[in-house]
């Protein structure tokens, strides 16, 4: 029987779309998986930009210097085939989204407008205002409706991942979905799955993530077998609002304009980027400590840099009214600046009741991404075996992840406007290699046993069956309160190995609990209880990953940064994390891999010069690349 071209895509945000209209162009049937309606996939919230090093302001910016400054952002724990690919493919995406009609903001000359983001001198993030995100994802959906019209693409919006089906040879022929309105259990097949689900924020709880950010999806795929990399490197936003409940991002690009200072205390001192102590500016006046710390790039350094920063300052007693928060000052905007930010400042003053035009705003860092997640092959162009693997392939046969959810770009620390570009051209690649991947396929789900789709679908019914039916005494939410945190206080900004191992029993300690749950809804209409229950069992399994690697990872390196081992150790941990579940283990099963360094030396990562071409070796780097668009 011929292989039908017959894909599931997970996930209705900018990877997803991506991925779901690179395979209709290919002619390939996408059955699009949604936990929401696509236009309000979590996508929608990024607010800064997107990065392509488009050189719209002749400063000599190229894609080259766009990979190694990515690379050097993620303190050389990034896969340097994907990154430089990206890099290089990012300019002919952004050509792509215009055409669309994606509403980027214009130069007087009416091009394209470009500004300044973290860990660069280099104007070089496109954007929409500051809803960028939200016109990313609606330029894709618009595509994707061109196709879904032509019968090409078939959306199940309000469903969720519950489990990949595997035949016997362990190779994904579909999945187990839920409907959210009633929680019926469907089977849905094809010849592969991609899953692109996002973050994990919520896990936190205090983050900037949407709540439908859980990562229960990879963690589902994690019991299942798929490793996980990389879970200890959480991104820590500098500038978020402090909340009771969730926190509110405020878009980095502020940092470009805007100042950050608390009343200086010139008693105190702290460590610029040289180690030198310096005093805490002047006391009584104001201290613009990420410009006197660090000269280049000042206001503007990657994002783990200026969190740990603020974070020290705030330790050093100088917060802002006592509290853990400081000066993000906007007060000086003129009229344009001010149309830039108004949805940015709009969303200030809702949830502060304060003007950031008149009142200097008050953030915090506060979790914002996972540069961790699905471990994914990625072959260079170059490699002698590249036709017999395959881009964002997991080690389980057919199941591709890309996204947020896939660990490879971003190393230890993702820079500012590169989450937008990686979501998009990670979709572009897979699209293309789903077409290779089935041309290879030699047999058909059809032709696989309709008895490895039922027993899929039972193992789900007896799950909920069972978590319907318990008549214990704990919540389910306040689990979740104790979960959050224990990783919020060990495994965000600041980790000391006492902590993290008490944060390890303390987890596994919720695991057991978690046996003796009672819902207070067991109804089947919209019932976000037993949602929650059951993407909390996946997320109890992450939550260990995130902390044993923080554990076994004895060094500092982007986000994650240990005050007893300050420094960054090559030796022993230029290696990505990676875990493997055991069922039979009360703790996943860690392991290391080496990073694909290839084409960039590693370097110590300091931003006291300026990077240029000329600066770098790129005789390793191959002439010929694919487009990609």
């Amino acid at each position: 029987m011929a292989v039908q071209n017959e894909v599931i895509v997970v996930g209705g945000g900018l990877a997803g779309l991506s991925a779901a209209m690179r395979l209709a162009e290919h002619g390939i049937f996408v059955h699009l998986v949604s936990l929401t309606k696509v236009k309000r996939s979590h996508s929608v919230c990024a607010q800064g930009g997107i990065n392509a090093a488009v050189n719209l302001k002749n400063e000599g910016d190229s894609p080259y210097i766009h990979a190694y400054e990515t690379i050097k952002g993620g303190d050389f724990l990034a896969n340097q085939p994907q990154v430089v690919e990206m890099c290089l493919a990012a300019p002919n995406i952004i050509k792509m989204l215009d055409r669309f009609g994606c509403t980027f903001n214009r130069n007087m000359e009416g091009g394209l407008d470009v500004r300044r983001f973290g860990g660069t001198t280099f104007n070089r993030t496109v954007y929409c205002g500051s809803s960028t995100g939200q016109q990313l994802l609606y330029a894709l959906d618009e595509q994707v409706r061109r196709y879904e019209v032509k019968g090409l693409v078939k959306k199940y919006e309000h469903h969720e991942f519950m489990r990949l089906i595997l035949d016997e040879q362990g190779v994904a022929r579909g999945i187990v979905m839920m409907d959210h309105y009633n929680l019926k259990l469907e089977i849905l097949k094809a010849n592969a799955v991609i899953v692109g689900s996002g973050g994990l924020g919520f896990m936190f709880k205090k983050s900037t993530n949407s709540t439908i950010c859980t990562g229960a999806a990879n963690g589902r795929l994690f019991m299942q077998g798929m490793e996980y990399a990389n879970g200890e490197f959480i991104q820590i936003h500098p500038t978020s609002i402090p909340g009771h409940d969730k926190l509110r991002l405020m878009t980095e690009t502020l940092r470009g304009f805007a100042r950050v200072w608390v009343y200086g205390d010139e008693t105190k001192q702290i460590k610029d980027e040289n180690g030198q102590w310096i005093p805490c500016g002047k006391t009584g006046e104001r201290w613009y400590f990420l410009e006197d710390m660090y000269k280049l790039l000042g206001n503007l350094v990657p994002r783990d840099i200026a969190a740990r920063a603020i974070h020290q300052v705030c330790e050093l007693g100088l917060g802002v009214e006592g509290r853990k928060q400081v000066y993000l000052d906007c007060t000086g905007f003129d009229e344009t600046l001010v149309k830039k930010f108004f949805s940015v400042f709009e969303i200030y003053q809702k949830f502060t009741g304060e003007d950031p035009r008149i009142k200097p705003m008050k953030i915090y860092p506060g979790v914002h991404y996972t540069m961790g997640g699905a471990y994914v092959d990625y072959p260079a162009e170059e490699d002698g075996d590249r036709h017999l693997r395959f881009k964002y392939m997991t080690n389980l046969t057919g199941c591709f992840n890309v996204g947020e959810s896939q660990y490879g770009i971003h190393g230890a620390n993702r820079l500012g406007g590169n989450s937008l570009i990686s979501c998009i051209f990670d979709g572009l690649v897979v699209g293309d290699e789903i077409v290779n991947y089935l041309h290879r396929l030699v047999q058909d789900y059809k032709e696989i046993s309709e008895e490895i789709f039922e027993k899929s679908l039972a193992k789900e019914q007896a799950f909920k069956h069972e978590l319907m039916s318990k008549k214990g005494d704990e919540n389910i939410h306040q689990l979740h309160e104790e979960l959050s945190e224990i990783l919020v206080r060990d495994c965000t900004v600041v980790r000391y190995n006492e902590g993290l191992k008490k944060a390890i029993e303390g987890i596994k300690r919720i695991k057991e609990r978690y046996k003796n749950i009672k819902l207070d809804d067991t109804s089947n209409d919209l019932n976000q209880t037993f949602i929650f229950a059951n993407q909390f069992k996946g997320m109890l399994e992450i939550a260990l990953v995130i902390a044993k690697g923080a554990l076994l990872r004895d060094e500092s390196r982007g986000g994650h940064f240990k005050p007893d081992y300050p420094e960054r150790d090559d030796h022993n941990f230029l290696k990505h994390t990676i875990a493997a579940y055991d069922p039979d283990q009360p703790e996943p099963v860690m392991s290391f891999r080496d990073v694909d360094v290839r084409y960039f030396s590693v370097a110590k990562r300091d931003y006291k010069k300026k990077v240029t071409l000329e600066s770098l070796d790129l005789s390793k780097i191959p002439t010929h690349l694919p487009a990609y668009v």
